[in-house]
């Protein structure tokens, strides 16, 4: 599972579509409509906190936001994603932080993939030192997120 911290602006036709099935199945996960993934890392920082957060999160806490950010991407790509998946409708004050270490390590990581499927996209970015991040997210300085180390130390990096 990837739910990019980059901008989906930064992500392929592939990468788009897999972020957004991905970013689906997380939400039945985070709502309890199926059994597996429960405990995948990336899952943490999309969790609604005990107790609730003033004002409260979303149906669904911060991931239906976080799939409208897709959602948008695609449509202004000529996509047609069903919002009508997404749980609730994104809560505009609502963000998350995402470290500079975790983008750089994240930007590394698609720079990766587009070179080997898609280097056009690639070209496009090559100027590109930090990307922006995914609408949901602020920065703050720091490094590669902790449940991104015990995601590579699962998976085999």
């Amino acid at each position: 599972m990837r739910l990019w911290s980059v901008h989906p602006r930064y992500l392929d036709r592939q990468g788009l579509t897999a972020c957004w099935r991905e970013g689906l199945l997380a939400q039945k996960v985070l709502t309890g409509k199926t059994r597996g993934y429960r405990s995948h890392p990336q899952l943490e920082r999309f969790r609604v906190p005990s107790p609730p957060a003033d004002p409260p999160w979303p149906p669904g806490g911060p991931i239906t936001t976080y799939l409208h950010g897709i959602v948008d991407e695609a449509v202004a790509r000529g996509y047609a994603y069903d919002r009508s998946k997404v749980l609730a409708p994104p809560d505009a004050d609502l963000r998350l932080e995402v470290t500079t270490g975790q983008l750089r390590h994240e930007w590394w990581h698609l720079r990766e993939k587009l070179r080997a499927r898609s280097p056009d996209v690639l070209r496009r970015w090559r100027d590109v030192d930090l990307p922006d991040p995914h609408p949901l997210l602020v920065v703050v300085p720091g490094p590669v997120a902790a449940w991104e180390v015990r995601q590579d130390a699962v998976v085999g990096g």
